[in-house]
């Protein structure tokens, strides 16, 4: 599992969510096919094929989870250690993945690198360097520059601030940490009532965490509605014939 390494590097891809945004027909949109595989699979090969991943929990639909144990099995997706179902919400459904992740290898120093299940373009390097941030830094939350001009705005519809584009990032994902500190953070959470952070860097700074930034490719699209997925399905053809790099 670990080929020797005394730290095991987890990813825990979440797909919990039916994407009531997607319109879709049938099943969530973490199942749609392109080029005939699931989305999600696509997201889990990158992760099964990278040699410093040594295991990976899938938090996923309930109704899913059969399906989803077929997926494995089709698409050799050994390094899935447990199919968990997901929560009521998306950090419900990263706090179970951990969960499953502390009981299928342990919490030690381990890292895990927390992932969404409609995030498929990455690739190996992204993933190897959320590691070495972690590392060094105890964190990594992937990120992209921004495009367009962020600004703050006051609660009379006012911008209080404009944020120079510089020192503006995009958070994406991977958002990577020790094991041990992700799932003591959900779990305070939780106690207190907090079960709807937007996403874990969210949750980590309301804790109080610095973190550290790993730069990402503004590709890194999270597909939620019927236009990311026609993004995805258009970079994923131009990644295939070699027009763009990931």
């Amino acid at each position: 599992m670990s080929k020797g390494r005394e730290v095991v590097n987890i990813a825990v891809i979440f797909a919990g969510g039916v994407g009531k945004r997607m319109n879709s027909k049938d099943k969530p949109k973490q199942f749609l096919m392109v080029h005939g595989k699931p989305i999600i699979v696509h997201t889990l090969e990158i992760f099964q094929e990278c040699e410093e991943i040594d295991g990976i929990v899938v938090a996923c639909v309930e109704d899913w989870i059969d399906y989803m144990g077929e997926m494995k099995f089709r698409y050799r997706l050994d390094k899935i250690g447990a199919i968990v179902a997901g929560g009521e919400t998306g950090q419900l459904s990263i706090y179970n993945g951990l969960k499953a992740a502390a009981e299928t290898y342990g919490i030690g120093d381990n890292i895990v690198l927390i992932h969404d299940g409609v995030r498929p373009i990455i690739d190996a390097e992204v993933i190897s360097a959320n590691i070495e941030s972690v590392k060094k830094f105890g964190s990594a939350i992937t990120c992209a520059p921004t495009k367009e001009s962020v600004v703050i705005a006051a609660k009379d519809n006012m911008i209080s601030a404009v944020i120079e584009r510089e020192e503006s990032r995009t958070a994406k994902a991977p958002q990577s940490f020790f094991l041990k500190d992700i799932l003591s953070a959900d779990e305070e959470a939780i106690s207190k009532g907090i079960t709807n952070e937007i996403d874990s860097c969210t949750l980590m700074a309301h804790r109080g965490m610095q973190m550290h930034i790993v730069e990402g490719n503004y590709n890194n699209i999270k597909i939620t509605t019927p236009e990311d997925f026609y993004t995805f399905r258009a970079i994923y053809d131009a990644l295939e014939n070699d027009q763009l790099s990931r």
